[in-house]
Order: C-alpha cells, then sequence, then structure tokens
C-alpha cells in the first residue's frame, strides 16, 4: 500500500505493522519508503482476523482491519493491495517548539542580532538538542532524528551553488567585472542617466548568468569610485543597480538563491525559468528603469563642474583591467557549455547540480589554479546557512506548521486558479520585505506544492513561478528582504555611505 498525509504528500518513515487479534508481537513489519509505498511479507500461516496499524511521529495511528477475502488471498500466496491510507495531524508539544524556533530564527535574521549563518545554526542546534535531550522527558517533545533531518537538506541546491562560486572565483580574478562597469563610465561618455542606463543593464544580465549576490559583491566597490569621481552619491548608482540585479535574476535558474530552491523542489530546469519568466523581467525591467530615473533625477547632476581629471580616470582605468585574459577566455568557453547543459540538459535528465560540478571541475583542470585558494573562494558561510536553514525549515513541516498554512492557504483560495496566483505573488512579495526572502521560499516550497496538486490548472507550476516572482522582487521592498541588499549595504557602509533600513524602505 502507499501512505499520505491530508495535503496528498507521500509520507516517509512510517512504520506498518501486522497484528494478529490478541495484538501479541506483529506477524509483520515495515517502514514507508521515501514514495509513501510499504511491503509486508506476511507469514504462510494467518489467523482468521488480523488488523493493519500504521504509526508515525506527529500523525495519529491508523488501524485497518483485513477482509476475508484479502485474507484468503494472502492465505493462497498472492499479493494483495491495501487502499491508500491518510494519515491526520497531530498537535504535540513538539510543534510548538518547533515553530517558537522558526519564528525565533527569522527575528534574529530579520533584526540583525546574529549573522544569518549563525541564526540557522543556532535553531537547528536546538532543533536537535530538543528532538535528543526532551525525548527522555516526554515522547511529545521529539521531532526528528538527525537521519531524519539529512532528509530534508536538498544537496541538489548545495552542491549548484558550490559548484558556481567556484566557476565565479575564476571569472572574478579576471577582473572582468570592474572592466564591464569602467567601460560603461567610458561608454556613457559624462551622461550620468545613461550611465546608470548601462550599469543597470550590466548588473541584470550579469546575475541572470552568474547570481545577484556575486554580481553586486563584485560591481558595488567599483561603482563607488566610479560615482565618487563624477561627484554624485553612490546610492544614486547603487540602489538601482541592486534593484536591477534581483529583479533581472529571476529569469534563470541559477539567477538568484530563491529560483536554485524553486527549481530544485518543483523539478523545474533552466530553460523552464528561461521562457516563462524572462518576458515578465524584461517588462519589470523597463518599469524599474523609469522608476529610477525619475527618483534619482536630482542626484544624477554630478557636483563637479570639472568632470574627472585625468589623472583620476587612470587609475580607474588602472584598477578595472582585465588581469587574466587567457583564464577569462577559458571561463567563456566552459560558461558557454555549461549553459548549453542548463538548457540541454533536460533531455537526458542532467540536473544543474552536475552541470555546475562538472564545469567547475573542467575549469580548475584547465587553467590549473592554486586549488587551496579556490577551494577558499568556496562561500562555505553560505552553504552552511542553506543546510541549518533546510534542517530548521524541515522541523516544522515535520511537526506540521507547513500542513497548517497550507489548509489555509487552500481553504481561502478554494479552486481559483487567478485567486491563488494572486496570493501567492503578493504573499509572497510582503513577507519577503519582512523575511528575509531565502527562509521565507524555503518555507513556501510544500505550501506552493500543495496547492499546485489540489487547486485545478495549478499543475502546469504556475505557482512556483508567482513565488519566485513574487519573493525576488518583494526583495526589493526592504533592505533585509534579499543577501544582494545586505552585500552591497556591507560595501557601501564601508566605503563611508550606508545605506540605512529607512532609507531603503
Amino acid at each position: 500500500g502507499t501512505v499520505y498525509d491530508r495535503q496528498d504528500q507521500l509520507v516517509a518513515d512510517a512504520v506498518v505493522t501486522l497484528h494478529p487479534p490478541d495484538d501479541s508481537s506483529p506477524l509483520a513489519e515495515s517502514l514507508t519508503q521515501a514514495d509513501g509505498r510499504y511491503a509486508l511479507s506476511v507469514p504462510e500461516t494467518l489467523p482468521d482476523q488480523v488488523t493493519l496499524t500504521v504509526a508515525r511521529e506527529h500523525f495519529e495511528p491508523v488501524v485497518v482491519t483485513l477482509d476475508t477475502a484479502d485474507i484468503q488471498t494472502l492465505r493462497a500466496g498472492q499479493p494483495v493491495v491495501v487502499q491508500d491510507m491518510i494519515l491526520k495531524r497531530k498537535i504535540t508539544p513538539s510543534f510548538w517548539v518547533a515553530t517558537f524556533i522558526f519564528i525565533a530564527m527569522l527575528a534574529l535574521i530579520a533584526f540583525g542580532k546574529l549573522h544569518n549563518t549563525l541564526a540557522a545554526l543556532l535553531g537547528m542546534s536546538a532543533v536537535l538538542a530538543v528532538s535528543y535531550l526532551g525525548r527522555p522527558l516526554s515522547e511529545g517533545l521529539f521531532i526528528f532524528s538527525f537521519r531524519g533531518a539529512l532528509r530534508y537538506v536538498d544537496w541538489n541546491v548545495i552542491f549548484l551553488i558550490m559548484g558556481m562560486m567556484m566557476v565565479i572565483a575564476v571569472v572574478e580574478r579576471t577582473g572582468v567585472f570592474q572592466w564591464l562597469a569602467f567601460a560603461a563610465y567610458r561608454v556613457s561618455r559624462g551622461r550620468v542617466w545613461l550611465l546608470m542606463l548601462i550599469l543597470m543593464i550590466v548588473t541584470g544580465v550579469a546575475s541572470a548568468l552568474l547570481d545577484n549576490v556575486t554580481t553586486m559583491l563584485l560591481m558595488t566597490p567599483i561603482t563607488v569610485q566610479i560615482a565618487l569621481a563624477i561627484g554624485i552619491s553612490p546610492l544614486a548608482l547603487l540602489i538601482p543597480e541592486v534593484l536591477a540585479s534581483n529583479v533581472a535574476g529571476i529569469s534563470t535558474l541559477i539567477g538568484t538563491p530563491t529560483n536554485i530552491l524553486i527549481g530544485s523542489y518543483a523539478k523545474l530546469s533552466f530553460n523552464d525559468f528561461l521562457t516563462n519568466l524572462t518576458p515578465g523581467v524584461l517588462l519589470a525591467m523597463v518599469g524599474l528603469i523609469i522608476y529610477t530615473q525619475l527618483v534619482y533625477r536630482r542626484e544624477l547632476r554630478p557636483s563637479g563642474a570639472d568632470g574627472v581629471s585625468n589623472l583620476l580616470l587612470e587609475r580607474l582605468a588602472e584598477r578595472a583591467r582585465i588581469t587574466e585574459p587567457d583564464h577569462l577566455k577559458k571561463a567563456g568557453i566552459v560558461g558557454a557549455f555549461m549553459l548549453i547543459l542548463f538548457i540541454a540538459g533536460e533531455a537526458i535528465h542532467l540536473v544543474p547540480a552536475v552541470t555546475a560540478i562538472m564545469g567547475a571541475t573542467a575549469l580548475l583542470v584547465w587553467i590549473r589554479p592554486d586549488i587551496e585558494e579556490m577551494i577558499e573562494a568556496v562561500d562555505w558561510t553560505t552553504l552552511v546557512f542553506f543546510i541549518g536553514l533546510f534542517i530548521v525549515v524541515g522541523a516544522v513541516q515535520e511537526v506540521g506548521l507547513i500542513s497548517v498554512i497550507a489548509d489555509a492557504i487552500g481553504q481561502f483560495v478554494g479552486s481559483n486558479l487567478l485567486l491563488a496566483v494572486i496570493v501567492v505573488t503578493w504573499f509572497s512579495a510582503l513577507l519577503s520585505m519582512v523575511i528575509a526572502n531565502i527562509p521565507f521560499t524555503a518555507a513556501m516550497l510544500p505550501v506552493v506544492g500543495y496547492l499546485t496538486v489540489t487547486v485545478p490548472g495549478a499543475q502546469s507550476k504556475v505557482l512556483f513561478y508567482c513565488l519566485s516572482v513574487g519573493s525576488a522582487m518583494g526583495g526589493n521592498g526592504s533592505l533585509i528582504g534579499a543577501s544582494a541588499n545586505m552585500v552591497t549595504s556591507g560595501i557601501s557602509e564601508r566605503a563611508g555611505y550606508p545605506i540605512t533600513y529607512a532609507y531603503f524602505f
């Protein structure tokens, strides 16, 4: 048979037992697999009455009595397929503990009391501590085992990010981003409105092909230097850049961390994002360009009448030159092949994580850099953050909080697909302004998965695209909404131009 929960999600690790009438030692016992299925091998001799029991933490047990015909079939050595079992959630103390830990982690991230990674590590440690140290005191405090926790970690996401970080580390050392930013200044010929436009387009394209956090990490320093050289506030260029980065990144699987999460969970390919979201992203970019030109029209007037001195121009050009053209060429070739595999890999069931790891390895073997430097270039802090985040979100999914939220939204939208589209998009956008969009998206994935199954017409996975758009564009609503915002703010503050929460809002 097969075991589901009320959201039609398959239930793994449920204990299935076959009992005689006197409820003595079970005749057979098994666990449900990842696909919710189980198989029991029964003895040749069976009593006239047997019961099948399915039990799992955080669910009410289900007991089914096999009828006479089923027993006779089993005695004849033939298989019996039992009707699907639906388990109902059970609210235990672990529900409230996991919910509190999850909310506390979000609060620590939102208010900046702890580094994101430290907050996720604290949440993960608290969940596991309650599970192991609390269980001897009360069975109701158990959330999940360490093995159960690891089941919620999406290793596709971890390896995709790790592979892309290695490729980006090579590209970063070539100086191409700084060269692009300076080339934008040369092309604009001192017209600051045009400079802003070009920088937004460069940042947007780079964010779609790499990721928005890395793009802003590389673009921000040279942008600050250019802004100061021409006599305008760096914020007049940095804010439009980061807004463009968050919007343009929506168009590809690897453009934003939230898309990586969504793509892995919903089995959406690079091509799926590219074809379904790029037209909307282009429209959004047009609107964003008009908006930023209006908002910053006064700041775009240079304070210096004489323009940039030749000496300063030479210094900027020196800092913005391509230092390793050979490595850049090789990275371009490998990157092109990776892009082809991202787009066409779906036909051969090639997951993006494998493409990223193969591309990173091929590039490292080709250019033979200092491998220790390349490994150190991987942002392990971010990877640990994702692992901790997956486990904490897995905890609230395990105890049933996600099911409660899914039920509430499901009852509200009913069978109305248009209403579901509006609710998911705007709910994601507004909450991503309050909660960082990465943990929010991770928590919303099972909810959207449930709506995709239950709302007629949502099987096209349109609601996952709504989650992508809502969480990424919602991240533009506040300083803590997206990781790219925080990265840009940190570099700008070190340069003496802090971006406050109120200013960004």
